[in-house]
């Protein structure tokens, strides 16, 4: 494809919009600043995207794709990075935490300065490894559970203090109707067991106890059984860390058993205005979500990123939790390039202690040079049958990250700008010490 040809817009206009998005889907290096002008032999730098495209996790993940392509453009367009343009590369690891690796060292090894990437913290996980082996960055922007930190890991989404610790605050005081029985439901894999074992360690500081626990394979469907239970319980709310399209079963199932979101609230750490896309406005209106960002935020900085991205993907597009906090990294990696001047990782770690920030479209966020994570705001919003939120309740500031929270794992520290982590005693996340 040569600097002449169409451009997504006039695709769009034209037609030909699906044949575009299928081919990008493929090989979307091939179209990054393919519009834009660029010279054909300008000097390129080879970036990595690690995003199910397919599979029960794509219902999520394929928009972080498009966040980052949409952001790495308008780098190009302005002229590049370090006189580079960003080559990025994109396959797809299809939802399986096995490939997950193989993809990672096949955009490693054809170059790959940065890696932007993986959705559950299995993905993460598994990659790990091959990540810190090379030497290279991996820039992660989904909330996750906590308990870790690497040096070659950035870590953009929120962890437990800044997501689930205010949701359990709001829920147990008078905002949230100074709830008593929370059911812990959840997929069954490490960031639910783990954010409901700090979860349940910060209940117990409040005299309470979970109403239940519950927890359900990744792409599971039929949540009648586990509604039976949730109601059998006689929980007043649900903490929902169920990920991926299982919600789509779980609130079918919640509205067939006319579970009263006024009654019993579900609220979910995984779901955003992407997700509310493919599910029924009547079974989730009323219902919440906990994150740091929504498309409905009033500033005038959000509002124009909005457009700007519906203006190139599309009116019907939404932007949400962990969108914004991805096309904030892409950001902050930037800064640190330039500061750095180098792609080099040593050089961009070393300009992360200078402790960058940037005016995002949910308010301003510091990367934490100690931790390599990012300060967030806490945001609830309450489910509209336009399938947006309202913000029914925000931190007045944003919060620290805390990956290790004492309650939980107590003894355990990072500070990457002196020793790294500090270990305290081993924890079983099944209450175990």
């Amino acid at each position: 494809m040569t600097t002449t040809s169409i451009s997504r817009r006039s695709a769009v206009k034209s037609g030909v919009a699906a044949t575009l998005a299928a081919a990008r889907a493929l090989s979307p290096a091939l179209f990054v600043g393919c519009s834009l002008g660029i010279p054909p032999r300008a000097r390129k730098v080879t970036v990595g995207m690690l995003h199910s495209q397919t599979g029960p996790l794509a219902i999520s993940a394929t928009s972080l794709r498009d966040i980052e392509l949409f952001s790495f453009e308008k780098i190009n367009a302005a002229g590049g990075l370090l006189g580079c343009q960003i080559d990025a590369l994109a396959p797809d690891p299809r939802s399986r935490t096995d490939l997950f690796e193989k993809r990672s060292r096949q955009v490693l090894d054809a170059g790959a300065v940065a890696v932007f990437g993986c959705w559950t913290s299995l993905s993460r996980k598994a990659v790990l490894p091959l990540f810190e082996e090379r030497d290279n960055l991996l820039f992660y922007s989904v909330q996750y559970e906590g308990n870790e930190s690497s040096k070659n890991v950035v870590y953009g989404g929120l962890v437990p203090n800044q997501q689930v610790l205010p949701t359990i605050d709001w829920l147990t005081g008078a905002g949230g109707g100074m709830k008593k029985k929370i059911f812990l439901l959840g997929s069954d894999y490490v960031f639910p067991r783990t954010a409901n074992f700090i979860a349940k360690k910060y209940l117990a500081l409040k005299g309470l106890k979970p109403a239940g626990e519950a927890y359900y394979p990744l792409g599971h469907a039929d949540f009648g059984p586990a509604v039976k239970t949730i109601l059998a319980s006689g929980a007043d709310c649900v903490l929902n860390t169920v990920n991926g399209d299982s919600n789509l079963g779980l609130f079918a199932a919640l509205h067939a058993a006319k579970i009263d979101p006024a009654k019993v609230p579900v609220v979910s750490t995984s779901i955003a205005e992407d997700e509310l896309r493919s599910l029924l406005p009547e079974q989730v209106t009323g219902h919440y979500a906990a994150s740091c960002y929504y498309q409905s935020l009033p500033s005038e900085n959000n509002r124009r990123w909005v457009a700007d991205f519906r203006n190139e993907f599309g009116s019907d597009r939404v932007t949400g939790d962990p969108m914004e906090p991805d096309y904030c990294l892409v950001q902050l990696w930037k800064q640190a390039v330039e500061r750095a001047g180098s792609f080099e990782t040593e050089a961009v770690r070393q300009a992360f202690r200078d402790g960058l920030t940037f005016d995002g479209p949910g308010g301003q966020v510091r990367l934490d040079p100690k931790t390599q994570h990012t300060t967030k705001y806490f945001r609830l919003g309450k489910i509209r049958a336009d399938r947006q939120f309202d913000i029914v309740h925000e931190s007045e500031s944003p919060i620290d990250p805390d990956p290790y929270p004492q309650i939980a794992f107590p003894g355990w520290s990072c500070d990457w700008t002196k020793n790294g982590v500090t270990r305290g005693a081993e924890v079983d996340i099944n209450g175990n010490v």
